[in-house]
């Protein structure tokens, strides 16, 4: 069993850190609010610590799950930062969906102070990391992916390494540009079957056997027929990562021009007050702008 310290605690990393715990490591957790902090020390009889750097000392492994580049930087670096309490040899693992450049900037500082670094962005969203089942994509030094992976597996199902440090969070942008699409293709498909007067879900069980089939689909397509948005991945967190997925794609020559798309019809959503909804909420802009029309399957 290893020392592990947790930073940030939001719907991914509470349960994670827990895992963690559940599974006999010695967790030391810290989180922007403390109270949060609190909480999870008295659930899972851990310890918690005012700073970063005081929740990392003498870790042998440093968590940190935040919101986005500048999150990170504030909770790794500087006097309180993670680096500055870890110990020679430690390994910090970022779980942050963020830019591949600021994997390789903290990679880079914790290298000229003896310590490992590797990029691991999650997939599965908070039923994952409830279940303890997150996929794990990560870049970085063989010997610190290797080390890392026990400890890992508290919450991961699936994971491998890609390439040196930054492309876990290359291969998250794939991950996010994949969803995107799929998600603007099911809210498409339902949105029609809706109008055509077909019974959508009767549609979704013929065809989710065949080549039409995704995680979405099983998942979501039921509550987007219901017209439910109040869980799973928020819109306003998407935007961000599909932000980053276009600012790497012009970076690195990649068009992406349905990334683009879907990424102005997210800000629509945002407009009509939907930041905070699930991902799916697609299909209520699609419903918004085609409510003026009645089609032959409307009754």
């Amino acid at each position: 069993m290893a020392k592990v310290a947790f930073l940030g605690l939001g719907v991914m990393g509470y349960p994670m850190a827990g895992h963690l715990a559940a599974k006999g490591h010695e967790v030391c957790v810290y989180n922007r609010t403390a109270a949060k902090a609190e909480q999870w020390a008295k659930e899972h009889k851990g310890r918690m610590a005012a700073t970063p750097a005081a929740a990392a000392e003498d870790a042998d492994f440093v968590m940190t799950c935040v919101g986005n580049d500048d999150d990170l930087r504030s909770v790794v670096l500087g006097d309180e930062g993670a680096l500055a309490g870890m110990k020679e040899g430690a390994i910090l693992v970022d779980h942050t969906t963020a830019s591949a450049a600021v994997a390789r900037e903290l990679a880079a500082v914790a290298r000229e102070q003896g310590k490992g670094f590797v990029d691991a962005p999650i997939s599965g969203g908070q039923v994952g990391a409830e279940k303890g089942i997150l996929t794990i994509m990560c870049g970085g030094e063989e010997a610190d992916y290797k080390a890392a992976c026990p400890v890992m597996e508290a919450y991961g199902r699936r994971m491998d390494l890609l390439g040196g440090v930054g492309s876990g969070q290359l291969a998250k942008m794939v991950n996010q540009i994949c969803i995107a699409g799929v998600l603007q293709g099911l809210a498409e498909g339902l949105h029609f079957a809706d109008k055509a007067g077909l019974d959508a879900m009767k549609v979704v069980n013929v065809i989710s056997g065949g080549a039409a089939q995704s995680w979405q689909m099983e998942n979501r397509s039921e509550t987007m027929t219901r017209d439910e948005f109040d869980f799973g991945f928020a819109v306003d967190w998407m935007r961000k990562d599909l932000g980053i997925c276009l600012d790497t794609g012009n970076d690195i020559g990649a068009s992406l021009p349905l990334t683009a798309m879907v990424d102005q019809y997210y800000a629509d959503v945002q407009a009509m007050g939907g930041g905070r909804w699930d991902t799916s909420s697609l299909i209520r802009r699609l419903r918004q702008l085609d409510a003026p029309y009645r089609g032959k399957g409307d009754k």
